[in-house]
């Protein structure tokens, strides 16, 4: 047994230990702010769990703590997704502690994740999107910004954060392109198609000029009210405002719209290459879960023309 103290010191030692790994995750590796703390909240669910339990051996635990961890989440309602992605911050974060030279075993990494990251992304019909494209109405306050937010957040693929971030001196419109700045800063070039650059158009010409009255030199593209950058939250707000407006079902986010991007593209012919270059993904392995729509295509194929299908 452990006393009152040894678990406390566990704790504290924990917290930190993950302050550590995310004070590392964002200045050596590069990741973006909102990255890290999708990390952080994660490895909360692993502090909590240890706290509950008392366990101050915690950098050693034995490979049956570890299957109650992960019946841990289960059991605390999460998604088998989010168990998975629990799983992988777990796994960073002792990897980081071993090159740290403070764990010497890592027995998590025998714990194999849920075989979850093969789930189909949910993805709307191009008529679906074509709906909630043309929700916003001339009579609404941000009618130009939201339709402009809306076209280019399915024109480029971008995430929610992406769109937030994109500057004026990113969007080249006569030339048909902006740069996004993806996770770890990368920086990515990406299309834009003739409906999103006429609805940016409206919006630079018509509407950011009136928003930007008290801050006219502010670099963002994107503003609110009074002239201030949108955060990543408020493009969700946007996206599921509109989308509640266009009787849209399922859980409806911006990814949503860059999960549909991404099918669209490949339904239509693309390589996988160009669009794992437009989504900005580090390993081409992350964007073959959208090559369940080639194998729909290819079925389809082939019970339409094949003598004996």
């Amino acid at each position: 047994m452990h006393s009152e103290s040894e678990k406390t010191m566990g704790r504290e030692r924990l917290a930190a230990e993950i302050r550590a790994f995310c004070a590392y995750l964002a200045q050596e590796r590069g990741l973006s702010p909102n990255t890290v703390q999708a990390y952080r909240r994660d490895l909360e669910h692993f502090c909590r769990w240890v706290t509950d339990l008392g366990l101050a051996n915690w950098h050693a635990l034995p490979l049956h703590r570890w299957s109650e961890y992960l019946r841990y989440l289960r059991e605390s309602g999460l998604a088998s997704p989010s168990i998975a992605r629990n799983l992988v911050a777990v796994k960073m974060f002792f990897r980081f502690l071993h090159l740290e030279g403070k764990v010497a075993q890592r027995t998590v990494e025998l714990l194999s994740s849920p075989r979850l990251w093969q789930r189909i992304p949910f993805v709307l019909s191009p008529e679906a999107v074509e709906k909630l494209l043309t929700a916003p109405q001339a009579d609404d306050r941000m009618f130009l910004r939201d339709r402009a937010i809306l076209e280019m957040l399915y024109a480029t693929g971008a995430r929610a954060s992406e769109v937030a971030r994109v500057r004026l001196e990113d969007v080249f419109l006569e030339h048909g392109f902006c740069r996004c700045l993806g996770k770890g800063n990368k920086q990515r070039i990406v299309p834009l198609g003739r409906q999103a650059i006429a609805a940016l158009q409206a919006y630079l010409q018509e509407q950011r000029p009136i928003l930007c009255r008290t801050h006219p030199d502010s670099p963002w593209l994107f503003v609110s009210r009074t002239g201030k950058p949108l955060s990543r939250a408020c493009v969700w707000h946007i996206v599921k405002k509109y989308a509640r407006r266009a009787c849209l079902t399922g859980k409806i986010s911006p990814h949503t719209l860059r999960h549909s991007f991404a099918t669209h593209l490949l339904e239509g012919g693309a390589d996988l290459r160009s669009v794992q270059e437009m989504l900005g993904h580090a390993s081409l392995r992350t964007t073959q879960i959208y090559t369940h729509v080639d194998r729909q295509r290819l079925r389809m194929i082939h019970q339409k023309f094949h003598p004996r299908a």
